[in-house]
């Protein structure tokens, strides 16, 4: 009798009430009590108001972060990011073929856009540094866009494009946050005019210098109270643009730190 009892309607009604009860949602009912509290329409009115405003200021924090907003804007763009390899040093040729195609054969509406992230890095040879521009990922290109078995055709057979990274048939696409860390290089964190007179202090801060030495080699002192002697490199300290340099001194190695400007490579 007993097990009848517990099976019965107002037992399954009894326990769904139970269990209702001990699933709280603290958001939920913070939210509930401040609208019971309400007592009139200035109430009401403010209290709608502080949301708005809470809207206004996250919408200003994500404008102050330009990263923030980049991401944000991924997640609206239609389409899904995908990764194509390339043959090495043909990534904008490909972007430029593969957006020809898709004018073409009629893929517009179905891809929507083709990056080559791109960097600025300091380039340092025979003791001269240059800002150069280059592939951020080399042999890589990015397509955004819907796919389908035509859009998988148009990429796939575009001159230069050797196959989807991932399943080459049936390819996945990148999660935005894998497309925000590959694309983030292409966000303007400053107008362009001042951008190109900080890029050489940006690089050198985030170790992104590409340097024309390596420990061991052998270099001529070109300036300084050493000039004309050679030297050994024994330490690269790209950050900060020296080198630590082995010089013999009365038939004794003696380090000294020197600007990458103030040695040149053996002839």
């Amino acid at each position: 009798m007993t097990s009848e009892n517990s099976n019965t309607p107002e037992a399954d009604l009894e326990s769904a009430l139970d269990a209702l009860v001990q699933s709280v949602d603290p958001v939920a009912d913070a939210a509930v009590e401040d609208a019971l509290e309400i007592d009139s329409a200035e109430e009401a009115a403010a209290a709608a108001s502080a949301i708005v405003d809470e809207e206004v200021e996250e919408e200003a924090e994500t404008a102050e972060d330009p990263y923030k907003a980049f991401k944000k804007d991924l997640r609206r763009r239609p389409g899904k990011w995908f990764v194509i390899h390339t043959y090495a040093g043909y990534e904008r040729k490909v972007k430029s073929n593969l957006w020809n195609r898709r004018e073409t054969m009629g893929a517009v509406d179905d891809i929507y856009e083709i990056q080559v992230p791109m960097e600025e890095v300091m380039e340092v040879k025979n003791g001269q540094r240059k800002m150069v521009t280059r592939v951020r990922i080399p042999g890589y290109v990015l397509v955004r866009m819907n796919l389908t078995e035509h859009t998988w055709s148009v990429v796939r057979h575009t001159p230069g494009v050797t196959g989807f990274v991932g399943n080459a048939n049936n390819p996945v696409p990148l999660r935005i946050n894998e497309a925000f860390e590959m694309l983030k290089s292409t966000v303007e964190l400053e107008p362009a005019a001042t951008a190109k007179g900080k890029a050489a202090a940006n690089a050198a801060a985030q170790g992104n210098v590409e340097i024309d030495f390596e420990i061991g080699e052998t270099i001529t002192i070109k300036s300084g109270s050493f000039e004309g002697l050679p030297g050994t490199i024994s330490e690269i300290n790209p950050a900060a643009g020296k080198l630590t340099v082995l010089v013999s001194l009365f038939e004794r190695e003696t380090p000294v730190e020197l600007s990458f400007d103030q040695v040149t490579k053996m002839v």
